[in-house]
C-alpha cells in the first residue's frame, strides 16, 4: 500500500550537504545540521520532475548538515536528526544527489539506510565508485548517478521515478531494473532447468567461447602485491608522489579541486622546504587552511631533505602532484602508469606516496 497524500500533495523530506544547502564550499563543511523550510538548490528541479510524473508533492523541509560534520559526528546525527526528519511526517525523503562525494555519500546512505527499518521510504543517488556505495547498498535503495554535478537532472529524474514508485507502494523487485545498485539479496524460485543443467550450459559456452553470464556475479578486487623491502636506502634514488593536492603557488597546471583529469609534475631543485609563498593545495576535498601554512604537512620536502643527508640515498629532481577528491578509478589508473613509465625511464627505485 502507497503512501496516502495530505491534501492532495505528498510530503518529502530532502537531505543536503553544505554546498548544495547553499551554505558554501569545503570551508563550511563543518556547518551543524539545521533545516529549512521548503526546496532548497537540487530541491527546485525535484519538485518540478515529481509534478511532471503526475505526482503532486511538497518538499515540506530540506535538512542541510556539513560533510564533515556529519561524518565526525553520525551517531549523534542520526540520533537527535532522525526524529527532527520524521516530525515532518514525510512520505518519502529524497537524499542528495551525491555524485562522487564520498563523505556527502556516506551520509545519505547513512540517513536512508536509518530510515528504511521506520517505515519511511527513502531514495539516494551516487556515483559507482562513491564509497557509499559499497557501505549501504544492501540497505538502502541508491539510483546509479554520473560522476559529477553535470548529471544532477538525469540523477533527479532517476530518482523521481523510483520515487514514484516508493510513494504508490510498488514492490521493487529488481533494483538494477530501476536503475539501482544491485542490493546481493537471494530470493528462492522456481526456475523451469534444473541447477546442473544450466550449469553444464553455461560450461559448453565458455568452452565455446560464447558470451554468458554467471547467474550469481564474482565481485572482482584489484589486488597489487607487495614488492619485497629494500636491503637499504644509500645509493638508491627515491621520488615523491602526492594526491594531496600540492601545487606551486597558482596551481599552474589547474589541476581540479575535484575530479582531477590530470597530474603536475614539478621540480624539487634548490628546495629545501616549501612554505605558503612557494606551495598551496589545489584540493577540495579537506580544509586546506593548515596546509597552506605549511605545504610540507601533506608533501614533506622539509623531512625528505633531512632523510637525504642522514641516509645517503638521491632525491628525484621532480615530484608528482594531483587531486584524489572524487577522482575516478580509471582516471587514478592511468595517471599511475604513466608516472610509473617516467619514474622507471628516470632510475627511481622507491616512491615515497602522500595523501590527505
Amino acid at each position: 500500500m502507497g503512501a496516502v497524500s495530505r491534501n492532495g500533495k505528498y510530503r518529502i523530506v530532502h537531505y543536503l550537504n553544505q554546498f548544495f544547502g547553499g551554505v558554501g564550499g569545503e570551508e563550511k563543511a563543518d556547518c551543524r545540521p539545521f533545516t529549512i523550510k521548503g526546496p532548497q538548490g537540487p530541491g527546485r528541479l525535484l519538485e518540478k520532475l515529481f509534478r511532471e510524473g503526475n505526482a503532486d508533492v511538497e518538499i515540506v523541509a530540506t535538512v542541510v548538515c556539513g560533510d564533515s560534520y556529519f561524518a565526525e559526528n553520525q551517531e549523534s546525527v542520526l540520533r537527535e536528526w532522525i526524529p527532527v526528519i520524521r516530525e515532518h511526517r514525510p512520505d518519502l525523503v529524497v537524499a542528495g544527489p551525491a555524485f562522487n562525494a564520498g563523505r556527502y555519500g556516506m551520509a545519505c546512505g547513512a540517513i536512508c539506510s536509518t530510515l528504511e527499518p521506520l517505515g519511511i521510504p527513502a531514495v539516494t543517488a551516487m556515483f559507482k565508485e562513491n564509497p557509499g556505495v559499497d557501505q549501504y547498498r544492501k540497505t538502502a535503495l541508491i539510483v546509479e548517478s554520473a560522476n559529477t554535478v553535470s548529471g544532477m537532472e538525469d540523477a533527479v529524474r532517476k530518482m523521481v521515478r523510483l520515487g514514484i514508485k516508493r510513494l504508490h507502494g510498488e514492490e521493487i523487485e529488481s533494483p538494477q531494473a530501476e536503475g539501482c545498485f544491485e542490493q546481493g539479496i537471494r530470493r528462492n524460485y522456481l526456475h523451469a532447468d534444473p541447477a546442473w543443467r544450466r550449469a553444464i550450459d553455461m560450461l559448453l559456452r565458455k568452452i565455446g567461447g560464447e558470451p554468458f553470464e554467471t547467474e550469481y556475479p564474482i565481485p572482482f578486487f584489484d589486488r597489487v602485491e607487495p614488492r619485497p623491502a629494500l636491503p637499504g636506502l644509500k645509493g638508491i634514488t627515491i621520488a615523491l608522489v602526492t594526491s594531496g593536492g600540492i601545487v606551486p603557488t597558482g596551481n599552474p597546471d589547474h589541476i581540479e579541486s575535484s575530479s582531477a583529469s590530470k597530474f603536475g609534475k614539478y621540480s624539487l631543485e634548490g628546495l629545501e622546504s616549501a612554505d605558503a609563498t612557494t606551495h598551496q593545495s589545489a584540493h577540495g576535498g579537506y580544509d586546506t587552511t593548515y596546509v597552506n601554512a605549511d605545504p610540507n604537512r601533506v608533501l614533506p620536502i622539509d623531512v625528505f631533505r633531512e632523510l637525504e643527508r642522514e641516509m645517503g640515498f638521491k632525491p628525484h629532481p621532480w615530484y608528482y602532484a594531483t587531486v584524489g577528491n572524487g577522482t575516478s578509478v580509471d582516471n587514478a589508473q592511468k595517471f599511475a602508469k604513466e608516472i610509473a613509465v617516467e619514474l622507471i625511464r628516470d632510475g627511481v627505485q622507491a616512491v615515497i606516496l602522500t595523501s590527505t
